[in-house]
């Protein structure tokens, strides 16, 4: 099922009074600041408690509290896609004013099937050592304005052994997060970080160490010293080699 996030908590309590074998879920945005209040922890809380067989959600709201996702993890354990996304970006738990950590540990520590997980809002390093702890069979990842360090991504590519796909943009991880998943990226279809402290240097010592790999730059300021931070880096595996079809602000290591 997917709808507008106009049909507001009061729609969302309607579906999940209703709907009772919900599958998969989806929750659009639609409304504009000033137009309306959208969908909130209120609405997620509803649906937690009325369609408890969900095995994939995607939430956009504007606000969000730990506790609502706590209830969706302990009400929706079958969940294989948990995909939160909050339109301010780095805000907190909107009630206690607290990092929304303890919100997703819930959700990879009860979800024991958890293949994709999309984060958002204000998370420290914890709610990555949480990812790595329990997301045992998580696959795919994304994250935005997310982390304190590189601690925090170094806990998912050392406890995540059966990620596939990382997808990292706005965060503050830099070379030494890159390189600690080394070890990893063969083994994975890709990761793509962007907006992030990943430095030229960073990228091509990567590319020298494992020159099977795919390491793509993107850097449209011409910047070639090895401090340089990058817009993004794309590091993929592919039988056809490097490619010869990139634009010109991509570099390829």
């Amino acid at each position: 099922m997917q709808l507008m996030d106009t049909v507001e908590d009061k729609g969302l309590q309607a579906v999940a009074s209703s709907c009772k074998d919900l599958k998969d879920f989806r929750v659009y945005p639609a409304t504009r600041e000033g137009q309306g209040q959208g969908v909130t922890e209120e609405g997620l809380t509803y649906i937690a408690n009325g369609c408890r067989n969900l095995r994939s959600i995607l939430y956009f709201c504007n606000q969000m509290t730990n506790s609502a996702v706590e209830i969706m993890a302990r009400n929706c354990v079958t969940l294989e896609s948990f995909r939160l996304c909050i339109m301010d970006p780095a805000k907190p738990d909107h009630v206690t004013n607290e990092p929304m950590d303890d919100g997703f540990g819930e959700i990879v520590k009860h979800c024991k099937e958890l293949r994709r997980l999309s984060l958002s809002g204000l998370l420290t390093d914890k709610a990555f050592q949480y990812i790595g702890m329990y997301g045992k069979k998580l696959e795919r990842l994304s994250v935005a304005f997310a982390g304190e360090s590189d601690v925090g991504l170094q806990h998912v590519l050392r406890g995540c052994v059966n990620l596939k796909k990382l997808e990292i943009r706005d965060s503050p991880f830099g070379d030494m997060a890159l390189l600690s998943g080394i070890h990893r990226y063969e083994a994975m279809r890709s990761l793509w970080m962007s907006n992030c402290n990943v430095t030229i240097g960073g990228c091509q010592w990567l590319a020298h160490q494992k020159p099977r790999l795919n390491v793509e730059v993107v850097q449209r300021n011409n910047g070639d010293n090895t401090t340089t931070f990058v817009e993004s880096v794309y590091v993929y595996r592919s039988v056809a080699g490097h490619r010869n079809d990139r634009p010109h602000f991509v570099m390829s290591l």
